[in-house]
């Protein structure tokens, strides 16, 4: 019978123990898991601080890049182009034992303004023009300067020249969808029932050297108020030099007609 108390006594406390050691456990572990509870918020506004400074900071880099991207672009092409043309008279003075660097590139920069000089009197002309017979005799050169002499007359400051005559916007490709194009010459379509004079434009799809030609009537070409050079850096930015704001030739002046009488007028783009 003293066993059996015993046992039964000892089967009462192990239980009574294991709660008063969990009680005690828990009673005990309270401070450490506050003290863990407070570590991990630490550890939490460790965290986000860091993210902040480094969302900062990458932020301040993209910054700079974008500011020194095109100023290294830029200065690089520079720095290239005047080597570029310093090379093609630099080795006459490095073989007289000048040895000066932007000495060729002056030299260059000078040639070619003598050659412009020279190009624009009468003499000048006639040299070109004997010199574009012969080059136009040969079977591949005269091809490969014929596009490169159109490429060149589209920049040319000569408005007599055969280059683009005027900035265009056409309805192309869809409706409801504009294009910016240039009119390079005027054409006269004889029908049957009459003539019709259409516009030859250019709509350049890659860059400015690749694209379309367009016949199109007069009456469905809206001419804005930009000049070629402006129409060119278009193209070649991407659109990304457009102006904000694009009035056509009839809205420019109609909005000098009725500044004259005192109205303010609507700038809306014709619609045809």
């Amino acid at each position: 019978m003293a066993m059996r108390d015993r046992e039964r006594d000892r089967e009462l406390l192990i239980p009574v123990a294991g709660g008063i050691s969990e009680d005690g456990g828990g009673s005990e572990s309270l401070p450490g898991s506050t003290s863990s509870v407070s570590s991990s918020h630490h550890l939490t506004g460790r965290e986000a601080f860091y993210k902040v400074i480094r969302s900062w900071a990458s932020k301040k880099f993209v910054t700079g890049c974008v500011i020194l991207l095109p100023i290294a672009i830029t200065f690089y092409i520079t720095w290239g182009f005047v080597h570029f043309v310093d090379g093609f008279f630099s080795p006459i003075y490095t073989h007289l034992g000048i040895n000066i660097f932007g000495l060729g590139f002056i030299t260059s920069i000078t040639f070619i303004f003598l050659v412009g000089l020279f190009m624009s009197s009468w003499l000048g002309a006639s040299v070109l023009g004997l010199g574009e017979w012969f080059i136009k005799k040969m079977p591949l050169i005269s091809y490969i300067y014929s596009a490169s002499k159109q490429i060149s007359a589209a920049i040319s400051p000569d408005q007599n020249s055969h280059a683009f005559k005027e900035v265009a916007i056409i309805r192309h490709p869809r409706v409801g969808e504009y294009a910016f194009a240039f009119i390079t010459s005027t054409v006269i379509l004889q029908r049957s029932d009459g003539e019709e004079e259409l516009n030859c434009v250019f709509v350049p799809s890659n860059h400015l050297y690749i694209g379309d030609v367009f016949l199109i009537s007069s009456k469905d070409i809206m001419r804005p108020n930009l000049s070629v050079r402006e129409g060119i850096e278009i193209v070649i930015s991407g659109g990304m030099s457009v102006p904000q704001i694009i009035t056509t030739v009839d809205a420019h002046a109609q909005a000098i007609q009725f500044a004259r009488v005192g109205r303010s007028p609507k700038f809306t783009i014709p619609q045809v």
